[in-house]
């Protein structure tokens, strides 16, 4: 029977996750939504580690028999800025049991630890909406449509995964946020709805720029709390481009951020802005996670790749570690600090597990 680790926040139930030796076992995840180290804390001074620049951000932690720990973390510097791509051999694993002074480290090689594809536990999804108001579409179309289809052939992976999904929206001027094409791991899906976007495809020549950002943001939160729910931790991107201003009135600048502001901390929020008509301070508060800027349409395809990285970086930033402890059955709750350096940079976080039912046969 696992033992999870008692935490704040919402409870979520995972089932039948993969043990160790095979065995299924049923796993309770709890999401935590707030505070620079999530469910951990700052590591024991006894391992004498320097203060770090890395911040790591435990979302979840559970151990499978017959003696596996498991953590989901994202890291970020300091300045909350993601950091992908850290490999297993970056990490150094650290337990302390009741009869350690201080931690003993833990073999990486002996204890099989490994980076393990968060898609198990963790789905993402990214919504691309798009301002296809009069003035984009007599002035900027093709640009557009380029600098999308480079948007998500840079997000989607090549090989389809039912974890990374990406649907497309529109707005003009009428009350309705529009759907391009459904949210769907198929890359080519994407391209082609993109590549039949026409000059006709609006009959509205006004822009509801705030209607967009609070219809979207209800979609996001709606796919967060369903992909929780359904047994995994799920995380969201709402990307937004225009070349205006708000010009319907239907809804205010307030109430807009407002519905940014208090979203789902596991929500995204990216804007692009085209030309000289847009307010670069209400598209920066609306994209509270990036914002860019092009002058004109020919840089459009460069600053929708600038963002693209950032998404890409930021759903490729939570990580599930996982390695066999060496603690048994008997030994209770123990201490567990894991270390991450990556270049000059270094960060760590401690938390606790606790090694009931645990045997040897780990792999």
């Amino acid at each position: 029977m696992n033992t999870v680790l008692k935490t704040l926040s919402l409870v979520f139930v995972l089932a039948f996750f993969t043990a160790c030796g095979g065995a299924d076992d049923d796993v309770s995840l709890n999401l935590d939504f707030g505070g620079d180290l999530g469910k951990g804390q700052p590591v024991d001074e006894c391992l004498g580690l320097e203060e770090g620049n890395l911040v790591l951000s435990i979302q979840e932690q559970f151990t499978t028999l017959p003696g596996k720990v498991s953590i989901f973390f994202k890291v970020s510097d300091t300045d909350g800025n993601p950091v992908p791509g850290l490999t297993a051999d970056e990490f150094t694993i650290y337990e302390q049991g009741r009869n350690d002074d201080c931690f003993n480290t833990i073999s990486t090689s002996e204890s099989f630890a490994r980076i393990s594809p968060n898609s198990q536990i963790f789905s993402n999804k990214t919504l691309l909406v798009l301002d296809l108001s009069n003035s984009v579409l007599e002035g900027s179309l093709e640009e557009l449509k380029v600098a999308s289809t480079s948007f998500v052939n840079n997000v989607m992976p090549t090989v389809e995964q039912t974890s990374t999904q990406m649907a497309i929206y529109w707005f003009d001027g009428e009350d309705k946020l529009h759907q391009l094409n459904a949210l769907t791991s198929s890359k080519q899906e994407l391209i082609q709805a993109i590549d039949g976007i026409t000059q006709s495809i609006s009959t509205d020549p006004s822009t509801d720029l705030y209607g967009a950002v609070i219809k979207t943001t209800d979609i996001a939160s709606e796919l967060v709390r369903e992909s929780t729910s359904g047994g995994n931790i799920g995380a969201a991107s709402v990307v937004i481009f225009t070349d205006g201003t708000d010009q319907a009135g239907r809804n205010s600048e307030a109430a807009a951020l407002k519905k940014v502001e208090e979203a789902n901390a596991n929500i995204s929020f990216f804007t692009i802005g085209l030309g000289s008509e847009i307010d670069t301070d209400v598209l920066e508060d609306i994209g509270k996670t990036a914002s860019v800027f092009a002058q004109n349409k020919e840089e459009l395809e460069q600053t929708f790749r600038d963002i693209s990285d950032k998404v890409s970086e930021r759903a490729n930033s939570f990580y599930l570690f996982e390695y066999c402890s060496p603690k048994r059955d008997g030994s209770g709750e123990n201490n567990l600090a894991i270390e991450v350096r990556a270049g000059s940079r270094q960060g760590a976080v401690q938390t606790k597990f606790n090694a009931n039912g645990f045997t040897g046969g780990c792999e």
